[in-house]
């Protein structure tokens, strides 16, 4: 048992890196208090950069395939296309379109990403969401037109279609191929 007056003993004599007691003359090590190390040369950030992975890539990649995120997509568009026909036909909703419409885009452009994964890169993808998106609105607008005839309608698909819904139509097509767009990123 040591008194309270008493020094301390260390356990371990100061070696390097570590720094000896206030009286010593040992020195603190190999390298100098002061100095810092980076982790990489500066001339790195010149070197060409391998291409970054894609956030969509995962372990199993093994089953994605633009066939598959193609596929995905097309079914999806004509789930998206019925729905604006039976939306717009049936329960007579209008403005709600354009929520479709934009909701369609969504799960279209999404489609793509699961279905495709890191296989189609960013622009193919991209362009084949905006057009599948239009094709959803597309079909369902045509739909909407096939349903307006069996009810007694007689004009023809861009007369019905300016008549009834108007400015919508164009609105649907934009929200549909801004979504796809911004989803399939």
């Amino acid at each position: 048992m040591r008194r309270m007056d008493e020094p301390a003993a260390p356990d371990t004599p100061p070696g390097p890196g570590t720094a000896a007691s206030p009286g010593s003359t040992e020195s603190a090590g190999a390298t100098d208090p002061g100095e810092r190390r980076l982790s990489r040369p500066p001339s790195d950030r010149y070197r060409a950069t391998e291409a970054a992975p894609d956030e969509d890539a995962t372990v199993d990649d093994d089953a994605a395939s633009p066939a598959r995120g193609i596929a995905f997509a097309v079914v999806t568009a004509i789930v998206v296309g019925g729905l604006i026909t039976v939306l717009g036909g049936v329960l007579l909703v209008t403005a709600g379109l354009i929520v479709v419409a934009a909701a369609g885009g969504w799960a279209i452009a999404l489609a793509i990403r699961v279905g495709a994964r890191a296989t189609l890169p960013r622009p193919t993808r991209r362009r084949l969401a905006v057009g599948l998106a239009i094709v959803a609105v597309v079909i369902g607008q045509i739909g909407l037109w096939l349903f307006g005839r069996t009810e007694g309608g007689v004009l023809p698909l861009l007369d019905y279609l300016a008549e009834t819904f108007g400015i919508l139509v164009p609105l649907e097509l934009a929200a549909a191929a801004v979504a796809a767009a911004w989803t399939a990123r």
